[in-house]
């Protein structure tokens, strides 16, 4: 299973932080690397393979309650491919869809990031 998070603080930040948010994300980020799933991060999500619900969520509750910690208000945005039995995905999406773009494949029906 694939789950796309982000995680963004707002409101009055107790310890000022201001206009730039990359700190207090790099807390989150930092708990995602610590918890040895498959991950990455890139400018708008991060994603994680885990193998269970249990697994996935667990880091990202965590990640929250690492913004949490210096924000008084968090958003989560959270997007799952569950697909039982799959492993690897999170290099192997990204990998179809390229050998698509080698061969010059087009017209397809799937949705952008979706391979």
């Amino acid at each position: 299973m694939l789950i796309a998070f982000s995680i963004a603080p707002s409101g009055a930040y107790p310890d000022g932080v201001g206009d730039s948010v990359g700190d207090v994300v790099a807390e989150a980020v930092r708990v995602v690397r610590e918890s040895g799933l498959p991950n990455e991060t890139t400018a708008m999500f991060t994603t994680i393979e885990a193998q269970t619900w249990e697994e996935g969520m667990d880091v990202v509750r965590r990640a929250v309650e690492a913004v949490q910690a210096r924000a008084p208000r968090v958003s989560l945005v959270l997007k799952a491919d569950i697909r039982p039995g799959h492993t690897g995905q999170l290099a192997a999406k990204v990998e179809r869809v390229e050998e698509a773009l080698r061969r010059g494949a087009s017209g397809g029906g799937e949705a952008a990031g979706a391979g």
